[in-house]
């Protein structure tokens, strides 16, 4: 490039000369500047090297495609979770979305369920964690007292999903819960009513934290819950469903991006 540019610059700055001359001076021009000459003379076309990727976009693209094929070759990506016998609701799920939805009808009842990817711990992640407990000891090495240490369970694999039990066009029951391996944790619960215009502007009464009822009144609603399909059967099957999700939508997110790169 910079060899064509030098010997361009040198036929550029020699028309004035060659406009100068007489009729027959174009034939006293050299042979070898005479294209150089015509080029000189008329607008350059665009060049396509202007237009080049840079090298960092390559770099990326390469990555990506190393990514896909490691994702391909993973077992999860493909993987299809065998429906329980018995489970009891009907299952949506949209490719590119992270969520998924859960509906049946109980006793006259509308149940929607929606699932989240779940939050995965690792065994390298529940070590640390441990590890981290170890240094809250006292000085003295004693352990914390009995309440601290019920705080601090170890860290389990879990995935948030909220239950909406509705009756016709009345008024609606939401639970957001946590569901851990074998265990189901009531996070909130609150009524929702039908919109209203009139009721655009104000807050509603979300209700006291679940925590805080009175435990028979907990327990009753766990077993309201699991009567209408919330189970850790359910649960369970659903934490292994979104794991395979999450390898399919990591994968076609990938796959997204090296499309977008292309271009």
């Amino acid at each position: 490039m910079a060899l064509f540019a030098a010997a361009r610059h040198a036929a550029t700055s020699s028309l004035p000369l060659f406009r100068a001359s007489a009729s027959g001076a174009t034939s006293r021009v050299p042979a070898l500047l005479r294209p150089l000459t015509a080029a000189a003379a008329r607008p350059m076309p665009f060049s396509s090297a202007s237009a080049l990727k840079p090298n960092s976009d390559d770099e990326l693209l390469r990555v990506i495609k190393s990514e896909i094929k490691f994702a391909e070759d993973c077992d999860d990506h493909d993987r299809v979770e065998e429906i329980p016998e018995n489970f009891p609701f009907k299952i949506t799920d949209k490719k590119g979305l992270s969520e998924i939805s859960l509906t049946r009808t109980y006793q006259g009842e509308k149940i929607e369920v929606l699932v989240s990817m779940p939050s995965l711990i690792t065994g390298d992640e529940a070590e640390h964690d441990q590890d981290e407990a170890e240094h809250d000891q006292d000085e003295d090495g004693k352990e914390k007292d009995d309440d601290q240490e019920d705080s601090e369970k170890d860290p389990k694999s879990n995935f948030p999903l909220t239950v909406t039990v509705s009756k016709s066009d009345g008024p609606s029951l939401e639970f957001t819960c946590t569901a851990y391996t074998d265990e189901i944790v009531i996070d909130t619960l609150s009524v929702r009513q039908p919109a209203s215009n009139d009721d655009e502007e104000l807050i509603a009464y979300e209700g006291p934290d679940f925590n805080d009822l009175d435990e028979n009144l907990q327990r009753a609603f766990h077993k309201y819950l699991e009567l209408r399909g919330i189970t850790p059967l359910t649960t369970n099957f659903l934490h292994e469903y979104m794991i395979n999700k999450d390898s399919r939508e990591y994968l076609f997110w990938l796959n997204k991006l090296e499309d977008f790169l292309k271009q």
